[in-house]
């Protein structure tokens, strides 16, 4: 794996009311189940959604909507989400703002808890959900994926018949299951 994922991050502790606790070592949050706040950005490119097939210590090989991540506290300050996710969309899919057409929007959020057997990590997260639209296609970081493709909403629907052995990560199905998309 590439070395963001040897690096000792904090990210925010939070209680059941999404109140930050304070900052809790990424890695002994998703060892100890600790609940956490986190994110995911939909990509949309002309009508079609981006999945990205995870190269991750968690849920790797498993489908996302397009990225997921953590804000993160900086020499003691707690990132914002955009700032996290703009960092997040240059290390991952080598973006910046101006390959985006309009604003980061906030579409939902939802509270889940799931395990990774393969690794024996958790996420147990309030995770924010955040829609955009790109301008071109992206060249992904392939250090944080193993391939992405564009599909249409519709085909969503039944990936699980076409790809049994690539499943999505846990949190991609309520966003399907909410119709956020």
């Amino acid at each position: 794996m590439n070395n963001y994922y040897q690096r000792s991050l904090y990210v925010p502790q939070i209680d059941k009311n999404d109140k930050i606790i304070g900052p809790v070592e990424r890695w002994q949050a998703h060892k100890q189940a600790i609940l956490h706040h986190g994110f995911t950005v939909i990509l949309k490119y002309q009508e079609k959604y981006l999945l990205q097939r995870r190269k991750h210590p968690i849920f790797d090989g498993y489908l996302d909507l397009s990225f997921s991540s953590h804000p993160i506290y900086e020499k003691e300050k707690l990132q914002d989400d955009l700032t996290a996710i703009y960092q997040s969309l240059k290390r991952e899919w080598q973006l910046d703002k101006k390959d985006l057409l309009g604003e980061i929007k906030k579409i939902n959020q939802f509270y889940y808890k799931a395990h990774d057997e393969k690794s024996g990590y958790w996420e147990h997260e309030i995770d924010y959900i955040y829609l955009t639209e790109l301008a071109h296609l992206p060249k992904p970081n392939l250090n944080f994926a193993y391939g992405f493709f564009p599909v249409e909403k519709d085909f969503l629907k039944t990936i699980p018949r076409f790809y049994n052995s690539i499943p999505f990560a846990p949190w991609v199905s309520p966003i399907l299951q909410k119709g956020l998309i």
